[in-house]
């Protein structure tokens, strides 16, 4: 049987450090087009589509931060690098703390912005009524509630051509891969496990994010062994693209990249 592999793409340069960058759920390689032009004058740069997500195919069934974590190791092997920074964003950043957790040893640093690391029953009942919307009115149906928490009202406001490019992108993710990922959310459960995770890790917060909001950010910084605690002002979920420049700003020390 065929190892599954999903989508990815590399840019920058050979030779330089790698960075593995994880999309959101309902976003893609795009998400990260803001940073682009800074991280390859640094990095090796892998985008990789989660799977379900973009150009990636969509398995079958359930899916566990066991497969997410699998396939971006697959993805390290796939091109060659045995050792990488990773930053990820919602869902990208949970899985980011699983490499960590399971495989420090490949990774260097993370940068996990807009994240948590448990999984409530609020959060649980949350993925069951999306997971209800689509069976009733497919992807479309949670663009509306999914912008509401990413993009502040002033950011949609003011730049409506990125709010349409982000919707083109979420409607590339499949029912069966939204709900496989909403079912490893359900079963979320790094918290416990933070004061193991050795990997230096930046937790970015965005001041108006309610998923994943700033004090939530802060003790699971607080729980890990080598974290640090930063807040984006004026930034909702999608921190990266709602505040780019100030983003930016915020990871640039801990990546060790320089000013243009």
């Amino acid at each position: 049987m065929t190892a599954y592999i999903p989508h990815s793409e590399v840019s920058g340069k050979n030779g330089l450090p790698a960075l593995l960058l994880l999309n959101s759920l309902g976003t893609t390689t795009h998400m990260w087009n803001p940073q682009m032009a800074i991280l390859e004058r640094h990095f090796k740069v892998i985008r990789m589509d989660t799977r379900g997500h973009g150009q990636s195919a969509t398995p079958d069934g359930d899916y566990s931060f066991d497969d997410l974590v699998m396939d971006a190791l697959g993805t390290l092997d796939r091109h060659d690098v045995k050792t990488a920074s990773v930053m990820g964003c919602s869902l990208g950043s949970m899985t980011a703390l699983g490499l960590g957790l399971h495989a420090p040893d490949r990774i260097d640093r993370i940068v996990c912005t807009a994240a948590r690391a448990d999984a409530p029953k609020p959060f649980r009942q949350s993925w069951d009524d999306r997971m209800a919307v689509i069976a009733e009115k497919g992807i479309a149906g949670l663009w509306d509630g999914s912008l509401g928490n990413w993009l502040t009202p002033a950011f949609r406001e003011a730049d409506p051509d990125t709010v349409e490019a982000m919707k083109t992108e979420f409607h590339k993710t499949t029912p069966d891969g939204y709900c496989g990922c909403a079912a490893a959310l359900k079963g979320l459960d790094y918290l416990r496990h933070l004061p193991n995770l050795t990997v230096p890790t930046l937790f970015v917060a965005g001041s108006e994010d309610k998923g994943a909001p700033p004090p939530v950010m802060e003790a699971m910084s607080e729980a890990a062994k080598n974290g640090q605690f930063v807040i984006v002002p004026s930034a909702g979920h999608i921190i990266n693209v709602n505040a780019p420049e100030a983003f930016s700003l915020a990871i640039m020390d801990f990546l060790g990249m320089t000013p243009a």
